[in-house]
């Protein structure tokens, strides 16, 4: 009876020293004070780095048993703690009373500075870094400063290559968790990310970011030089290359450098003549998607580019932006030599060979050479006896475009002038006096020096 008396008396101060906030128990090195002593025996390892409990299967040490018991459901995959709503469990208990603020919409706490709100206390502390501009965590190898351990992690593996992370359909392995995560979505066609918008669905929550943009036109990146703005940070960088003249990817085989990574891919396909894209309508094979895509407008007759001007329509948008030039009177391409001013950057390139001298383009048959592919076209007719362009009204076949344009006016009401003996009709009026000479047999032009 006495040893009862004893234990509720002692259970009374216990409860007495709590709501006096007592605490008798203090630490020698830090001077903490603690309520109970087994609490300081426990805070006292921090100062010792004594890990006195150890996992029997990875040996793993903690410093206390309550840790080494949450790092035990690892190995047993217990999850004790379960969530009401949607029956997700859990190891740790913390764990389950934060994803439930995901079902309650509970954000407990805030920024001071833009009253930001959060779930998880840890992710504020991580979130005032960004106005603080602390970067607690650097890269031993090269310096480099981090907000998140995690992300310092991370960024370990690139010096040590190492990709802990493997993907068990194809064994593609990643550096980070996430980003394995966000590719075995390419294996499960999994979508988790929908526009409100337009029900678009994306395997990334970036990417729906990033998509959102089109509807709302917001551009949050802007060029410090030319200000002009972007809806993704990565156009940002490319664009900002254009100032500084940086070209990073530069083709193995001829050394041409690129400021984008997708132009030098489809550059190095000239090396390989790899065409991976075809029609399926005529078969004919491109080496750029894009180039297959403006192609097939052909077949389809689509024109989807047309001038607020003159309603004029192309299957190109780089052939509206130069045909705009013909109504603004722009000629943005100037020549070094001769400072004579192009609309078209081709144009301004061809015109260069006449002050080179640059003949680039040799027929196979006879080696004549040309400044221009389309004049070494034209003139390919001559050896394969080719016309390709026929009058409509009469049939009779050209070997140049320019001819066909010439002669169809003979059939039209363009023909004013017409000679009196046959009555053949001409265009121009030279072309009737040159013509009128078969009729007088006249030879108008005589050698001076025949006597």
């Amino acid at each position: 009876m006495n040893e009862q008396l004893h234990v509720q008396n002692a259970e009374c101060r216990y409860s007495s020293d709590i709501h006096r906030n007592e605490r008798p128990n203090a630490c020698e090195v830090c001077k903490k004070k603690f309520s109970e002593k087994s609490k300081l025996i426990r805070h006292q390892c921090i100062h010792t780095g004594e890990h006195p409990y150890s996992c029997d299967f990875c040996k793993k040490e903690f410093r206390h048993q309550r840790s080494l018991k949450t790092h035990q459901r690892i190995h047993s995959s217990e999850r004790p703690y379960s969530c009401d709503v949607c029956n997700k469990a859990f190891r740790i208990k913390s764990i389950l009373i934060t994803h439930q603020r995901v079902h309650s919409g509970e954000r407990p706490y805030s920024c001071d500075v833009c009253n930001k709100a959060f779930r998880i206390r840890s992710i504020l502390i991580t979130h005032q870094r960004v106005h603080s501009s602390e970067r607690p965590y650097s890269c031993d190898v090269c310096k480099r400063e981090f907000r998140h351990q995690s992300s310092l992690r991370s960024h370990q593996h690139v010096h040590s290559g190492e990709r802990p992370y493997k993907c068990d359909v194809c064994n593609k392995a990643f550096r980070t968790k996430s980003n394995l995560i966000t590719h075995q979505r390419v294996h499960s066609g999994e979508r988790p990310y929908s526009c409100d918008v337009c029900k678009k669905e994306f395997a990334q929550q970036s990417t729906l970011i990033e998509h959102q943009r089109i509807h709302t036109g917001e551009c949050p990146y802007s060029c410090d030089l030319c200000k002009k703005e972007f809806r993704h940070q990565r156009s940002l960088k490319t664009h900002q290359r254009v100032h500084s003249s940086e070209r990073p990817y530069s083709c193995d085989v001829c050394n041409k450098a690129f400021r984008i990574k997708s132009n030098l891919i489809r550059h190095q396909r000239i090396h390989s003549s790899e065409h991976p894209y075809s029609c399926d309508v005529c078969k004919k094979e491109f080496r750029h998607q894009n180039n297959l895509k403006t192609h097939q407008r052909v077949h389809s007759s689509e024109r989807p580019y047309s001038c607020d001007v003159c309603k004029r329509e192309f299957r190109h948008q780089s052939n509206l932006r130069a045909h705009q030039r013909v109504h603004s009177g722009e000629r943005p391409y100037k020549c070094d030599v001769c400072k004579r001013e192009f609309r078209h950057q081709s144009n301004l390139r061809a015109h260069h060979r006449v002050h080179s001298g640059e003949r680039p383009y040799s027929c196979d048959v006879c080696k004549k050479e040309f400044r221009h592919q389309k004049s070494l076209k034209t003139h390919q007719h001559v050896h394969s006896s080719e016309r390709p362009y026929s009058c409509d009204v009469c049939n009779k076949a050209f070997r140049i475009k320019s001819n066909l344009i010439k002669h169809q006016p003979i059939h039209s009401s363009e023909c004013r002038y017409t000679c009196q003996v046959c009555n053949k009709a001409f265009s121009k009026k030279r072309n009737l006096i040159t013509h009128q000479r078969i009729h007088s047999g006249g030879r108008w032009y005589n050698c001076e020096g025949i006597q």
